[in-house]
């Protein structure tokens, strides 16, 4: 039984919490992440690249939450998409993690040195295997989307993408919608960079709410799942507590406007593709 006061979303059979704890680029993972499952969390998204895994399955065995009760996510970086050296990553990650399996392997990021067609062969074959029980891609386009569908012989639950206020993403947000995918969203708080924004402060005050708790309610009430991290008590509990108000039509549309043309925060050159 996961935690009753999280919503979950679904998508082609997966079950996932509406909101998860990121774990890239903690000092202490382990701890970090032992206080989000005590504060409630129970959505853990890591990658092999973030060099977390360890510290993340060292967190979940302080927290002695059973796995049942979890939602681990992981991913296979590009250097990693040929079928050999996926199943290695994959085992890699499984065994730094201490799980059996992961509720969701995702591809990291998009190579076009390697065939689609191999990498989507080896995710769907993790799934087959028992080693993951839901797969998905991220930092794919729509057009990279629609490939990945047609060439993996199993479902695709979820893209994981940049996803904040200053972003337009509501094209990418229509498209996963009409394929019945979930948009999980990550720099859900632009990395900080929303915390002075008048507009989201205006409506933080007025709903009695921190900026950061209204960033992500934006997300929530889109559909997306959003994945902060924090390593501060505090700010950790505060993101979870965001299913006790909603935000209007017109704080969503004045919220939405927000969006620069220069948002994008993650846009590594020579990895990320044409984005929509």
């Amino acid at each position: 039984m996961r935690n009753p006061n999280i919503p979950t979303v679904t998508a082609h059979g997966a079950e996932m919490p509406a909101i998860g704890f990121g774990t890239s680029q903690l000092a202490d993972p382990a701890a970090d992440v032992a206080v989000a499952l005590a504060a409630g969390y129970r959505h853990l998204d890591a990658a092999r690249k973030y060099g977390t895994e360890e510290g993340v399955g060292e967190g979940i065995r302080i927290a002695k939450v059973p796995r049942e009760e979890l939602f681990i996510t992981t991913k296979v970086s590009h250097e990693n998409l040929r079928a050999a050296d996926f199943a290695r990553s994959v085992e890699q990650s499984l065994r730094a993690l201490g799980v059996s399996y992961v509720d969701l392997l995702l591809v990291h990021w998009p190579n076009a040195a390697i065939p689609l067609g191999e990498t989507m062969q080896a995710l769907a074959k993790a799934k087959r295997d028992g080693l993951a029980r839901h797969i998905g891609v991220a930092n794919f386009n729509i057009a990279m989307v629609d490939e990945a569908i047609r060439l993996c012989p199993e479902p695709l639950v979820t893209l994981q993408a940049e996803v904040h206020p200053y972003l337009d993403q509501s094209k990418l947000i229509a498209a996963l919608r009409q394929r019945g995918m979930v948009l999980t969203g990550y720099c859900p708080l632009g990395r900080g960079r929303l915390m002075n924004d008048e507009t989201m402060g205006a409506i933080a005050r007025q709903k009695g709410k921190s900026v950061a708790q209204i960033a992500l309610r934006w997300s929530i009430e889109q559909g997306v799942v959003p994945i902060p991290r924090s390593s501060n008590r505090q700010r950790t509990a505060e993101n979870l507590a965001i299913f006790d108000f909603t935000l209007s039509e017109d704080e969503m549309r004045r919220i939405g406007a927000l969006a620069r043309r220069d948002g994008r925060i993650a846009n590594p050159a020579g990895r990320a593709p044409a984005w929509d």
